[in-house]
């Protein structure tokens, strides 16, 4: 029985998390929306972010359509494709939950931590290059990780005991 509670927490902790970190960035994107129109035009005007765009869907041939990447518009008229930054995540962000979990339930946390070193230095020329997908790379970890987290402590307490 206890294989059955720890295949479900992994597979809870992969693939649902995605939805929840999803949720997490819908959340942040309404709360900077909300600050920039709080902060008028000539807010939006100084904001380095405001030549990266996330598109979620936009009709062909108009804007940057990623799928929710985030993209950076190019100059060029709206032919030319945009440069995706932060590709993969989603994939990543399955493998990282995967291994959070796996780290608690197998009791090795320490793991976590080669998890965010590893995936802090694949990603950390276009973190630092691109200031927003930094942020979307450190809110995307941390939601990511808690929710593995969250899902692995409570198979290991409750479900396990």
């Amino acid at each position: 029985m206890n294989a059955l509670w720890i295949a479900l927490s992994l597979l809870t902790a992969g693939f649902v998390g995605w939805p929840v970190t999803a949720l997490v960035f819908r959340l942040a994107r309404t709360i900077d929306d909300k600050a920039d129109a709080a902060a008028g035009p000539a807010g939006s005007a100084d904001d380095p972010s405001a030549d990266v765009t996330v598109d979620r869907e936009s009709p062909a041939g108009h804007g940057n359509s990623v799928n929710g990447d985030i993209t950076v518009p190019g100059t060029a008229p709206a032919e030319q494709p945009a440069t995706r930054i932060l590709r993969g995540g989603a994939i990543i962000g399955v493998l990282e939950r995967l291994a959070v979990c796996l780290a608690i339930l197998t009791g090795q946390p320490v793991a976590i931590a080669y998890v965010v070193a590893i995936k802090g230095l694949g990603r950390f020329a276009e973190l630092k290059e691109t200031p927003v997908a930094a942020e979307r790379f450190i809110i995307g970890t941390l939601s990511s990780m808690l929710w593995a987290a969250g899902i692995a402590a409570f198979t290991k307490v409750v479900l396990l005991g």
